[in-house]
Order: C-alpha cells, then structure tokens, then sequence
C-alpha cells in the first residue's frame, strides 16, 4: 500500500511517498525520515544560531579556523570537488550576495555594493583541510543552501533503505530521490515543471532510482524594465546568470543531479550544453525564449499537473 507523508522543511513543502505493509510501519518509518531533515535542516542553516554553518561562519578572521565533524568533512569536501570541476561556478562562499541582491526589493544594487563584496567570495581564498577550515577573511561566510536539501533526499532514501524499505520517492521541494521503484517494478512517473507554464509539467519521465534535480531562475527572480533577474549568481562577478530559464537533471543521487543542474544554470546558454553533453547525464534545458532541449529516454508528454 503506497501511503504519502506531507510536511514542511528547509523551506520547501515535502512529501514522502513510501510502500509499506501497515500504516503503523509507514508512520514510524516517515517520522524517522522527517527527524533526519529536521537534524540537516539545523546543522546546516545559516539562520539557526547552533549550526556548523553558523559557527564556521563566526570564525571567519580567525587564523586558527575551526574543526568540523565527518559528515560536514565530506560536504566540504564535495563542495571543493565542484569548485574545482565546474571551473569556480559552483562556490558555496557566494551566498553573501544575498546582501545586495534581494529579489523582493525591486531594485538592482550599484556596482558598488556588489564590488565591496567580492573580495569576501571565493573558495580558494579558504583553507580546508581535514578536519580545519579557515575563513582568512572577516565577514566571509559558508551557505550550504545549495546543495544541503539534495543530500538530504539521498540521506532519507538511504534511511528507507536500511530500514527495509525498498519502494519509494522522497520529494524535498522539488528534488527527488528515488527509494526504488513501485512495487510491481514500475518507475516513477515525474513531472518536469513547464519554466513558462509554472502550474504544469512540460514533460514526463520514467525513473526506478537515483535523483532527480532542476534549477531555474523562474520562481526567485524580479523583473525591472523588461529584464529578468534570478536568483543564480556568477560568484565570479556577483551578477544574475542569463539565458537559461531552467535545467533538470537526472543521476545516480540527487546531489550530483543537483549540482549539475545548477552549474549548467551558471554556465548559461553557451557552455551548459557543452558541460552537459561531457557529463552525459539525462537532462533537459529551457532556454528564456521558451526553446526546449531533451536529452531524456525515455520521456513523454504530460499534461498533469507538475507535482
């Protein structure tokens, strides 16, 4: 019997799909689940006072740094990976250009503001290294919002897993982890959201396992004098990437969907297609004119409802 779980975190609506024998196993099984966001969504955010994030960040300026535990190690680690592969895109120093980018104000910062910032972003400015970190820099900080929640789907996919669940979707805001599939080894159907159409799925896939990850500039952005801003920033100039409206990703987890799908956006309309043709992942690209670029198999149309 397939029973739905629907709470809220990391500031996303979620949902926990999971086939269990009773309603009793599901129930005790999904509390377990919602706990493991709960535990990631407060180590890892930048607004809780206790965080790991918090604490690396007030180190910031000191030139002993601070000692992190293994599990924030092998983020940090991955953090370094992408750093590296997607040619300083992927940066997770750059999330202080949330000072002057707020999308909600209406205006776009002077160059200026956004100048006074950059000598704070920059991964290679840091020293990492196993089990310090150093922010040599004061006021630099950390923000694992961008890639935290994906690993989180893998975390509880796991979690399902080892506790004999072998049939499932996790589904934290839109990034989807695959348990396995149906019962009867059907897949999962998944809707890809329309970037124009916002209420509708553009498209459909079929997936048994892995991940499942879109980024896009269509639900954070502002528009001012006809031209749109998102909220996915070079960390290279501290401005909005332009020419992609969004890219979904599929892969074997959902952090590495994620962080594809994001380093395309950052990439844009000239070398995404490129980075996404080498890394050979099933993908789907919409450019801001609505051009529609399929690299999924199998795919279908869908006229439902984007979940």
């Amino acid at each position: 019997m397939l029973h739905r779980f629907r709470f809220r975190a990391m500031g996303s609506p979620c949902t926990l799909h999971l086939h269990g024998e009773t309603r009793t196993q599901a129930d005790r099984l999904a509390r377990d689940c919602v706990a493991e966001v709960r535990r990631l969504e407060a180590k890892y955010s930048r607004y809780e006072a206790g965080s790991i994030v918090t604490a690396i960040n007030r180190s910031a300026g000191k030139p002993a740094g601070i000692a992190v535990d293994e599990e924030t190690a092998g983020l940090l680690d991955y953090a370094a990976t992408c750093f590296a592969e997607s040619g300083g895109l992927f940066d997770v120093t750059s999330g202080i250009l949330r000072l002057v980018w707020d999308l909600k104000s209406g205006r776009v910062p002077a160059r200026e503001e956004i100048e006074a910032l950059m000598p704070r972003i920059g991964w290679q400015r840091l020293h990492w290294q196993r089990p310090r970190i150093v922010l040599p820099v004061p006021g630099m900080e950390l923000d694992f919002g961008g890639y935290v929640k994906e690993y989180a789907a893998d975390r509880v996919a796991e979690l399902c897993r080892q506790r004999g669940t072998w049939h499932g979707l996790v589904d934290l805001g839109g990034d989807l982890a695959v348990v396995g599939p149906h019962p009867d080894g059907s897949p999962w159907r998944v809707g890809i959201r329309d970037p124009v159409r916002r209420d509708a799925a553009m498209l459909c896939v079929d997936v048994f396992g892995g991940g499942v990850a879109t980024s896009g500039d269509y639900e954070r952005c502002m528009e001012i004098d006809g031209v749109r801003y998102g909220h996915v920033l070079d960390p290279r100039r501290g401005w909005p990437v332009d020419g992609l409206a969004s890219v979904s990703v599929l892969a074997s987890h959902c952090l590495i969907a994620g962080t594809a799908s994001t380093v395309a956006m950052l990439k844009g309309r000239t070398e995404a297609p490129v980075w996404l043709e080498e890394l050979g992942l099933p993908h789907v690209r919409v450019e801001r004119d609505g051009t529609r670029v399929e690299r999924l198999t199998p795919a279908r149309s869908c006229a439902a409802r984007a979940a």
